[in-house]
């Protein structure tokens, strides 16, 4: 039997006329990321969403409503990295508003996208062959929070389904909120929202593997919320936060991306402004964080940032500096060291691995 191989997507900001989404072959030798297909015809498809065991990829894009704003549109691809070929079946209208984020069901027959500028979800139908159905639901959010810039109306930044796949999670910037919803019917059902503390801004959600525990990453204060998870009731109750900053540092940051190790032992996180990975140990069976290490991701603004399968290597999407920053990680430790090695890529916001 093969062993298998390590394949990523990457998703970047883009003009339609130029490439946007990239797949690559992992050469963990050479620390490199082998070029094997690219898509274009797409406006700025800055994040993904990766089907391997059905060879499908799916892509948020922008398009154009009738009153000549921008709208959210989504692609689907069919794709087989083997033999690093990229096939583009199917596009369909999302939301009224331009998106941020996909996310697929894990039943594998629905789609959410947010719409950051709209303050809006869209539930999307999948068909069987993987291309994008009609809109089923639009649920839009209301309200504010009290950063004035920031915080003035609903900002919905991206969807987490819960590990049984049971909750629909958004988190909301604009709100300081995560909002609970149970797919029903082909509706999104909102079942309760989740208070995180106010000013902090929730843009994104990663679960500790025990499923006790979840974790937000705060754009606007930079911080990271530890969160308790109640499964029966999808509710996610806000136990702390930490900074993602060291102490004494003053400037500009805003926070992007969260993942925590496969071993529930750590969690890393992105500061654009510091330019920044940190690297918080989970204590208490992950109920506690405590920071680590940070450490330059050797560019500017890291949006977004993946761990490879089998947790050794870790990659960051520096947007501003057009390039991809390898680091390893100790297994040990759970700390990062940068190896040298960047890949050049255009604007880079969205790292997708999976193993195939």
């Amino acid at each position: 039997m093969n062993e298998k191989k390590t394949y990523l997507f990457v998703g970047s900001y883009a003009k339609p006329e130029g490439p946007g989404v990239y797949l690559y072959r992992w050469n963990e030798e050479e620390l490199a990321l082998e070029p094997l297909a690219e898509a274009d015809g797409l406006r700025n498809p800055t994040f993904l969403n990766v089907d391997p065991e059905g060879g499908k990829l799916y892509a948020i894009s922008e398009g154009v409503n009738e009153a000549g704003g921008k709208s959210g549109t989504a692609v689907s691809y069919r794709f087989d990295s083997g033999e690093g070929t990229l096939e583009r079946i199917g596009e369909a209208p999302t939301t009224d508003g331009p998106t941020c984020h996909i996310e697929r069901s894990p039943d594998g027959r629905r789609l959410v996208v947010v719409s950051y500028h709209g303050g809006m979800a869209g539930l999307m139908e999948l068909e069987e062959d993987g291309t994008i159905g009609r809109r089923l639901d639009q649920p839009q959010h209301e309200g504010s929070s009290i950063d004035p810039d920031r915080q003035d109306r609903p900002h919905p930044h991206s969807t987490r389904f819960s590990p049984d796949g049971r909750w629909a999670f958004v988190q909301d910037l604009g709100l300081d909120l995560i909002r609970t919803y149970r797919l029903e019917d082909d509706r999104m059902v909102p079942v309760r929202d989740n208070r995180i503390h106010p000013g902090a801004g929730p843009r994104h959600l990663a679960f500790h593997p025990e499923g006790r525990f979840a974790y937000v990453i705060n754009e606007v204060d930079s911080t990271v919320s530890v969160l308790g998870y109640e499964p029966e009731t999808g509710e996610l109750a806000e136990l702390g936060y930490v900074p993602t900053l060291p102490d004494g540092w003053q400037g500009d940051n805003t926070c992007a991306e969260v993942a925590v190790s496969a071993d529930g032992r750590f969690v890393y996180g992105s500061n654009r402004g510091h330019d920044s990975l940190v690297v918080f140990a989970a204590r208490n069976g992950g109920r506690t964080l405590e920071p680590i290490q940070h450490i330059s991701v050797e560019g500017r603004h890291p949006r977004h940032f993946a761990l490879l399968p089998g947790g050794r290597w870790l990659l960051a999407a520096n947007k501003d500096t057009d390039g991809i920053s390898i680091f390893s990680v100790d297994a040990e430790s759970g700390k990062l060291a940068y190896a040298g090695k960047k890949h050049a890529v255009s604007q880079p916001v969205c790292i997708q691995p999976f193993q195939a």
